[in-house]
């Protein structure tokens, strides 16, 4: 088994995706106006409209209904990144902060309220343990 890919309910695809898009650095791939991509060297983030819901099975997803996961990304400074997305987001949750298990984290919202987590492995058991996955 293989993780692959977390899929995120909108009811603004072109929104959500522009600030993924922006935050992150990476080109999505937009299938159609209700599904765009994100592909990193170990998974993907899907952002998908509220229509597609019922290909699946009607009222199963909820947009901006999230309480409870967090979407992550590992970055080479995290620190450098807090910098380049205080131009344009609006809900920091926590300033970069050096966490229990090792990893410099900052968190914070997106558009639809998820809660979004760029960190940076900076104790050397956290470093061993991300060793080659940083990206910028």
């Amino acid at each position: 088994m293989d993780f692959v890919s977390i899929r995120i309910i909108t009811g603004d695809v072109a929104r959500l995706v522009d600030f993924y898009e922006r935050a992150t650095g990476v080109a999505a791939n937009r299938a159609t106006e209700d599904f765009a991509e994100l592909r990193t060297a170990s998974a993907a983030l899907a952002i998908a409209g509220t229509r597609t819901v019922p290909l699946f099975a009607p009222g199963a997803a909820r947009p901006a209904d999230n309480h409870s996961v967090i979407i992550e990304f590992l970055v080479d400074d995290v620190d450098r990144v807090h910098r380049n997305l205080s131009a344009f987001v609006e809900d920091f949750v926590q300033a970069p902060t050096t966490m229990p298990w090792g990893n410099r984290s900052l968190l914070l919202r997106d558009p639809d309220g998820n809660l979004v987590n760029f960190f940076t492995p900076v104790t050397s058991a956290a470093v061993a343990k991300f060793a080659a996955r940083a990206t910028p």
